[in-house]
């Protein structure tokens, strides 16, 4: 069959590899069809990332079933969710929700990303996927959900959601600040689920007009950040999302955070140290919290917004473009592609 590889930045290459086939009653083999590109398969693209090739790239997908086993709990021709990390939903971690620390395999286990990990689990970029413990893995998509508007609920839109949606079941109605950037569609998602849950303001705060202007069709209050410009934390939030990625911002964000409040980082600060101003949190009782997404115990609540109308992921999508097109258009800059399968 064949896989996309990724080489080295800005090289990618179409490879024939061997098929998957099923290796328990549990598994199930599926063939994407809609693959959005993440966050950070982008900086991986363009070598921001040092992530070292060959390994088989992409890992947000939408699939539909082609070959499942008898317990799999989905059958050929379902269309699917297909969360991008491993897990096996019976360990102790998994029963916590802790799916991105799934027991049963190497930390770090996901599709499309073998050097978090070491170990190759392929890729969405390929014409089929193999999905061990599949009854607990796979989410069928609810009719009339468009699998290229819900193509990055694998990861970046499960990530935005999370970041808003537990705050805000303990603070209805809250104040939410979003500090956009480096994680680019994280970011947008955060605040379009914030507006989608109810939020009492949502203020999205990005240089990026691109951004700033998918903010906005979700339905949050823009502007630019313009830190370099001199802007102060004038004004305090309950809720903070820093998805900027830079030392600068994320003292933005602490300080902008209201007392009692609560600050989720969903952007990688990939120095070996990021200064914090830790003194300013702890007189204010922040609560920070940062991690990977859970992706399989996230993304089905945020589906269930897509599909009763509220929350709308399409519109950060600045393009959609064919399977065939991807090796040249991963260095796109835009906050999302949606690749799909002709």
């Amino acid at each position: 069959m064949r896989q996309l590889t990724f080489l080295s930045p800005g090289k990618f290459e179409w490879r024939d590899v061997a098929a998957p086939k099923l290796a328990a009653d549990t598994d199930a083999i599926v063939a994407p069809i809609a693959v959005a590109r993440c966050d950070l398969d982008l900086y991986i693209a363009t070598g921001f990332v040092n992530y070292p090739g060959p390994f088989a790239f992409g890992h947000e997908t939408i699939a539909r079933v082609v070959e499942a086993g008898p317990d799999a709990g989905v059958n050929p021709g379902d269309v699917v969710v297909v969360p991008f990390q491993l897990s096996c939903g019976r360990c102790a971690s998994c029963k916590r929700g802790f799916t991105n620390a799934c027991e049963a395999y190497p930390f770090g286990a996901a599709y499309g990303l073998k050097p978090t990990s070491k170990t190759e689990f392929g890729g969405a970029f390929s014409d089929l996927m193999y999905v061990p413990f599949a009854d607990h893995m796979l989410v069928r998509l609810p009719d009339g959900v468009d699998p290229v508007h819900a193509a990055s609920l694998s990861d970046n839109i499960s990530d935005g959601w999370r970041g808003v949606a537990a705050p805000l079941r303990e603070r209805p109605g809250a104040t939410v600040l979003v500090v956009g950037g480096l994680a680019q569609s994280v970011g947008i998602y955060a605040a379009g689920a914030a507006v989608a849950l109810g939020a009492s303001r949502v203020l999205y705060l990005d240089d990026d007009a691109t951004r700033r202007d998918r903010a906005h069709l979700l339905g949050a209050e823009v502007a630019p950040l313009a830190l370099g410009d001199g802007r102060t934390a004038d004004e305090q939030f309950e809720i903070v999302v820093e998805a900027a990625g830079y030392t600068d911002a994320l003292a933005f964000a602490v300080h902008s955070c209201a007392p009692n409040g609560v600050l989720t980082s969903v952007a990688i600060h990939f120095g070996d140290k990021t200064p914090m101003p830790l003194t300013r949190a702890y007189y204010k009782g922040l609560s920070f919290h940062t991690s990977r997404v859970h992706s399989r115990a996230t993304f089905p609540e945020a589906l269930d917004c897509i599909a009763c109308g509220k929350f709308h992921p399409e519109h950060v999508t600045h393009r959609r473009a064919r399977f065939e097109d991807a090796p040249d258009a991963m260095t796109d800059p835009g906050p999302k592609i949606v690749f799909v399968r002709d």
